[in-house]
């Protein structure tokens, strides 16, 4: 973990309620995809923990929803606006386990950390399928961005107005795959756990205080203990989920 000062690049509203913020600054702690930042906010009392969509060495990619006071802050955010945030935090994603064909699921604000998990597969001769699901149309976001990387991509949507209508478990039939990754809402998890036929990595959302371990606010129990999603998580193997 490493604790820096980065400044605000850019600001963008991308789909409905959904915005993308490029930050400048040190990204040398954050190892891989999967992980999360901590970012702290003026005026709020706890930082808000937002996935990593992408990275460099001097630049990350964050892609949030406003669902409350805090996101909805950092949604006015302004170029050259400075934020003390926290990275390298989380154990991301392992990307030795997943065959030639993996199958990547992301829904709604689960979708971000999906990219930078999909360039780095391709960069490594995967063929990954990429699944995003979201409720309607005007939520979707960074379709075109997977397809660009040379991802399969089928987006899902609940309410029918775009791609598959239904749930990303419906968009999973017939698919074959070797290894599944995915992050989302809990009931996407559970629904896709249940559906799939293979191994998989499980990343959950969780509220969270200090985002490394110390308060034990996000401690959850497994077929191997209890762990915490900021430090041992967020991502867990399937085998150790318990429902």
């Amino acid at each position: 973990m490493k604790q820096s000062i980065f400044t605000v690049h850019s600001n963008e509203k991308i789909a409905l309620n959904t915005y993308k913020t490029v930050l400048d600054g040190d990204t040398s702690e954050i190892k891989g995809p999967g992980q999360f930042v901590n970012i702290k906010l003026d005026g709020f009392y706890l930082r808000r923990p937002i996935s990593v969509c992408d990275y460099d060495k001097d630049s990350l990619t964050i892609i949030y929803k406003t669902v409350g006071n805090g996101t909805e802050y950092m949604s006015k955010l302004a170029e050259g606006e400075k934020l003390d945030v926290l990275t390298g935090l989380g154990n991301g994603y392992d990307t030795s386990r997943c065959g030639d064909r993996p199958l990547l699921i992301g829904g709604g604000a689960g979708v971000p950390p999906m990219y930078n998990l999909c360039r780095k597969l391709i960069d490594n001769g995967k063929k990954p399928i990429v699944i995003l699901g979201f409720n309607k149309s005007d939520e979707i976001f960074y379709d075109d961005e997977f397809k660009k990387l040379g991802a399969d991509v089928i987006v899902a949507t609940a309410d029918g107005s775009a791609g598959v209508k239904g749930f990303v478990t419906d968009a999973m039939a017939g698919l074959e795959y070797s290894y599944i990754y995915t992050c989302g809402p809990e009931p996407m998890l559970k629904a896709v756990y249940n559906t799939s036929k293979s191994g998989g990595q499980f990343s959950f959302e969780e509220r969270m205080g200090c985002g490394f371990g110390a308060c034990m606010g996000c401690s959850c129990e497994t077929k191997y203990g209890n762990k915490r999603i900021c430090k041992d998580g967020p991502v867990l193997d399937k085998e150790e989920i318990i429902w």
